[in-house]
């Protein structure tokens, strides 16, 4: 739990709050200053006066929503009013922008009154795209956002309401299809009849439960046909029934959503309720009934909370971003039912589907699949985002709600895949000619459970056929306990495959004998599986070999390069990152390989960096020879290299902008580069970056990737004629599959290469 005194200090230091304005154009001259204000800033207020829906196109409007508060029910802490309730709208704020990269101002109303909240949302809506409503009480809140909805031409959304509502929704689903329910014939009890607990229960309406089956529980006990107390909302969900309490009501219930407070519901309680219960219990910081105990006292039941530190949390960060990022990007009039059902369904899918390593590394998890565990996905699953706003667009669009309907469903998600992982959308084109040939890959690592998750992934994708090498029975077992099917995949255990040993052996004494390779020394090093899978592919068994995760990056080459010839043209291999850093790409060389490049390999590195810039990422290449020296500001041998090395590369590949030597900032800062070099090739930053060594270029990517949250792919090996390239240590899944796309994309070039000679 976060200390009081570290909450304080993290809101207050290094500045207060959690949100700031960044400009998104440049803003360092009096020209820039002149187009940002007066006298630029005049033509697009002229376009937006004869078209009001440019504003889409000049201003940030598309992108902005308010979070508006008048803090008369924050969290659990009740009516604290608008100035104490901004930390939290400002985490809110937070969310959204981490989440879906929404901007957003958090705006906190000096009113209690709603009608004051309602004109406020009237007179703010030419600034924003959508409005989030948040911590207004109950009735309030469902008055304010029902009006809204009818007045105004954008979404709004009470995410107290509907957050709750569409997450549990997603999760009931998915607990109603595990325990082998009818929907229809579900009967649910909610405890609470506040905001969360109205909206959500209406909610499970749109999603099939019939009314009779709802009984609505609040503070007085069962909402019922004979109490005269009831406002015209809990009215809506008054039942002929003999329940007077939340004890008789639960009597056979199929389901219990509880939204209300801590220990509402006791051991007795759930013991009475239908065989293979669904208990949601998701009061906060307390649920109606504590996890452990409730799956103690009900073995068979499904259990969801709002906590983090069980399974199952129901938490509204799944919701409202996505939401928000679809219905913008649609430019919708509103958020429709229909887009609320499209969330939830989307999200009941998604569990479905096997989950990421990063997912699982970031809850510190080895396993996760759906069951009565884990029914919705977790907060942090990046998925998340091109599942659900696709799905909220797609409604909108179907529904009539959107100004630009959505075209291509899948295309919006690639796109969402591209703007918010960067490097995935530099992969996808690599991924995608992979699978136009898939090819034959061997993992000399078989037995590791990343190898298995992603090997499946490989398979389905139709990006190659994996060849896993280990033990046959560990590699079982491991895929067995992951629930993942080895079917489709080639298992080898080298120690199994004597008749392969020989023959590889005896390949081996004719690659090394001028180095003293004897057959007793080659029969015992078929054992080692970097020289087997390398053998492999040297002798056409296999197409490429993705190495390393488990062993050190030495370890793995050194066998490749003692087999596997060079490239014709190339004296060395080299390496080589994609360091995609704010969305740009850039190429670092060499990072893996050679430790202190001559200029005459600096030359050559600079040379593979720009084929794999152009021939598989796309990128035209402008490359940068980095030293310590800019243009010969300073003496030594370095600076003295590497610019002989750029003669020697400008010599060979004179259409290609290269120059150097020059520090890393010169390089990437094109107005560094224009003053310090104004005439030189370069008309715009480098994204080539040849490091003189080994050192730089290899600290250079990893600070990027760990202090700059820099995305990184590779290692990418270049200059061997055979596909063979060697994964990081803490590789993931996704980075494994990205390298073997990677890998295949390569064979087929090398294959291409060789058949044309």
């Amino acid at each position: 739990m976060v200390k009081f005194s570290e909450a304080l200090n993290y809101h207050e230091y290094p500045r207060p709050g959690k949100l700031s304005v960044h400009p998104t154009k440049p803003t360092a001259t009096q020209a820039d200053l002149s187009l940002a204000y007066t006298p630029g800033v005049a033509e697009p207020c002229r376009v937006i006066a004869e078209d009001p829906l440019a504003v889409f196109r000049f201003t940030n409007r598309g992108n902005l929503v308010a979070v508006v508060s008048n803090g008369t029910a924050v969290l659990g802490l009740g009516n604290i009013g608008p100035v104490a309730a901004k930390p939290v709208m400002e985490g809110k704020a937070v969310l959204f922008k981490r989440f879906a990269d929404i901007d957003v101002f958090d705006l906190e109303v000096g009113s209690s009154d709603p009608d004051d909240v309602i004109r406020f949302c009237e007179l703010l809506e030419p600034t924003v795209g959508g409005i989030n409503l948040e911590d207004i009480k109950a009735p309030d809140c469902f008055y304010v956002e029902e009006t809204l909805r009818e007045r105004l031409d954008i979404p709004v959304f009470h995410d107290d309401q509907h957050g709750t509502a569409i997450i549990g929704g997603a999760a009931f689903l998915n607990a109603i299809d595990l325990t082998d329910r009818d929907i229809s014939n579900t009967r649910v009890v909610f405890s609470g009849a506040g905001a969360a607990g109205v909206a959500t229960a209406r909610f499970f309406r749109e999603l099939g439960v019939r009314p009779e089956n709802i009984v609505l529980v609040d503070s007085r006990g069962v909402i019922h046909t004979g109490r005269d107390d009831l406002t015209p909302i809990k009215a809506e969900f008054a039942v002929d029934t003999d329940a007077r309490t939340l004890a008789d009501a639960l009597r056979g219930a199929d389901a219990f959503v509880g939204v209300s407070v801590g220990g509402a519901v006791t051991p007795d309680m759930i013991r009475e309720m239908a065989p293979n219960p669904i208990i949601f219990a998701l009061a906060n910081p307390d649920p109606e009934i504590d996890y452990d105990l409730a799956k103690e006292v009900r073995p068979d039941a499904i259990v969801a909370t709002g906590r983090s530190d069980y399974p199952n949390q129901v938490n509204n960060v799944l919701g409202f971003p996505f939401i928000f990022r679809g219905a913008l990007d649609v430019r919708a009039r509103g958020v429709s039912e229909g887009m609320k059902v499209a969330a939830a369904w989307a999200l009941a899918e998604l569990a479905r589907q096997p989950v990421p390593e990063s997912v699982l590394k970031a809850y510190g998890l080895d396993r996760l699949s759906f069951g009565p565990d884990y029914l919705i996905p977790k907060p942090f699953d990046p998925r998340v985002l091109w599942t659900v706003a696709p799905a909220v667009a797609l409604a909108a669009s179907e529904e009539g709600l959107a100004r630009i309907p959505i075209e291509d469903v899948e295309r919006y998600r690639e796109e969402l895949r591209a703007r918010f992982q960067a490097s995935y959308g530099l992969i996808q084109a690599v991924t995608v000619r992979a699978k136009q040939e898939p090819m034959k890959v061997v993992y000399p690592h078989g037995d590791d459970l990343r190898i298995i998750r992603a090997a499946r992934r490989v398979l389905d994708e139709g990006i190659a056929v994996p060849v896993l090498l280990g033990d046959t029975g560990v590699i079982k077992e491991l895929s067995a306990e992951l629930g993942i099917s080895l079917d489709g995949m080639i298992v080898i255990d080298p120690v199994t495959e004597r008749e392969t040993r020989r023959r590889y052996a005896a390949r081996l004494v004719e690659l090394r004998r001028h180095k003293g390779m004897s057959e007793a020394t080659a029969e015992r090093a078929v054992f080692d599986p970097n020289v087997f899978a390398a053998l492999m592919v040297e002798q056409g068994d296999a197409d490429a070999v993705l190495g390393g995760l488990t062993t050190f990056y030495p370890e793995t080459i050194r066998p490749a390069l003692q087999i596997i010839k060079l490239e014709p043209g190339r004296t060395i291999a080299s390496a080589l990152y994609v360091v995609v850093a704010k969305g740009r790409p850039y190429f670092f060389t060499d990072c893996a390989v050679n430790i202190e490049p001559t200029a005459d390999q600096l030359a050559e590195i600079a040379w593979a960096a720009c084929e794999v810039a152009e021939g598989f990422f796309d990128r035209e290449p402008r490359v940068a020879f980095i030293s310590y020296s800019d243009f010969g500001s300073a003496l030594g041998e370095e600076p003295a290299r590497v610019r002989t090395a750029v003669e020697l590369f400008r010599e060979k590949h004179p259409g290609i902008p290269a120059d150097g030597e020059m520090q890393a900032d010169t390089a990437v800062v094109y107005d560094l580069l224009k003053a310090r070099r104004p005439h030189g090739q370069l008309d715009a930053a480098a994204n080539v970056l040849v490091f003189p060594n080994l050192t730089a270029a290899n600290a250079a990517y990893k600070l990027l990737n760990r202090l700059g949250d820099a995305e990184v792919i590779g290692p990418i090996l270049t200059g061997l004629a055979r596909s063979v390239h060697v994964l990081q240590r803490d590789a993931e899944v996704g980075d494994v599959v990205n390298l073997t796309a990677y890998a295949v994309a390569d064979a087929q070039r090398k294959k291409r290469l060789a058949a044309s000679r």
